[in-house]
């Protein structure tokens, strides 16, 4: 049996003339959690809704699970849960209820009166029960709808921004039962414009346009980035990133508090010495650490080609 979940070649969707997803090429490894990052309209919910069978590719092959897509679609209902990015339960069902006509659904039988049980400890939602889905908060929401796509133990779990809609503290607490469920051996492909998540991944796929420009793990592609990072602290920042974003030899150039983050390409052989000699001594330069934000800065839009 192969060791992946999901194995894409030319993966393509159009609409008329537009190429929502461009020959998309994946390999994703069983119990890992993988990442699409980018921008709304980059591709990333309609590869999922391919990768559910939902959709069938104008060209290009896929293979979930070790089935063939579109073509074997059915046969993967039950090894799968999809998460949608908006809220897709019942609001006029009470908690309860909305697991049990999921349950229902998928053809659990008195197993799946205990799995709901279980399923209401499990996510905090004992307590609400009986509450109207449509009365709760956007973390509430969010818990139920994960009990309900986990609740007949998929072995593959796609998820469409599913933390769009929640505060910090309930994304922090929705990605460690997310880790739980790998630990149990679930794959899991995620779909986010958060940094900070992506960097939570095993994983990811940076796409832009219907395309990936990047793929790998957030280590990989950090140390593979075309640039080197520096903070600058000095006076007027504004008039410094004017005056640096003017030389090709910087990428990017944005301000954090006292701080200017400058991505300096790695063509350019001494970069500190570099920075000096156009900004002058004014200025304090340190080295830091890449960022995923600094990665998709480097190889999305003008700069894509530089990537690597």
């Amino acid at each position: 049996m192969s060791d992946f979940a999901i194995h894409t070649e030319g993966m393509t969707k159009r609409f008329g003339q537009v190429a929502a997803v461009d020959h998309l090429n994946l390999t994703i490894p069983k119990g890992t959690i993988y990442g699409f990052l980018g921008p709304n309209g980059c591709g990333k919910s309609t590869s999922i809704r391919m990768l559910t069978g939902l959709l069938s590719p104008t060209e290009g092959k896929v293979t979930v699970l070790g089935k063939q897509l579109p073509k074997q679609a059915e046969s993967l209902r039950l090894r799968v849960g999809y998460m949608t990015q908006k809220f897709s339960l019942y609001d006029n069902l009470t908690v309860e209820e909305n697991l049990h006509f999921v349950r229902r659904i998928y053809g659990l039988g008195k197993d799946g009166k205990a799995r709901v049980a279980s399923l209401l400890d499990a996510y905090e939602l004992a307590e609400r029960r009986h509450q109207m889905a449509g009365s709760m908060s956007g973390g509430q929401k969010q818990r139920l709808a994960l009990a309900a796509a986990t609740i007949h133990h998929p072995e593959l779990l796609f998820l469409d921004e599913p933390t769009s809609a929640v505060d910090p503290e309930n994304r922090r607490d929705f990605w460690e039962r997310l880790f739980d469920l790998c630990n149990e051996g679930t794959t899991i492909l995620v779909s986010t414009h958060y940094m900070d998540e992506a960097e939570r991944c095993h994983g990811l796929a940076i796409l832009e346009r219907g395309q990936m420009r990047a793929d790998g793990s957030p280590e990989s592609l950090m140390a593979s980035m075309g640039a080197n990072v520096f903070e600058v602290e000095g006076p007027d920042l504004r008039d410094l990133k004017r005056r640096l974003t003017i030389h090709t030899e910087i990428l990017s150039a944005s301000q954090l508090g006292v701080r200017l983050r400058v991505l300096v390409s790695k063509q350019v052989a001494n970069p500190i010495a570099w920075l000096t000699a156009n900004i002058g001594n004014a200025y304090r330069i340190d080295e830091v650490r890449p960022s995923l934000e600094d990665v998709f800065v480097t190889c999305t839009g003008r700069h894509a080609h530089e990537f690597g």
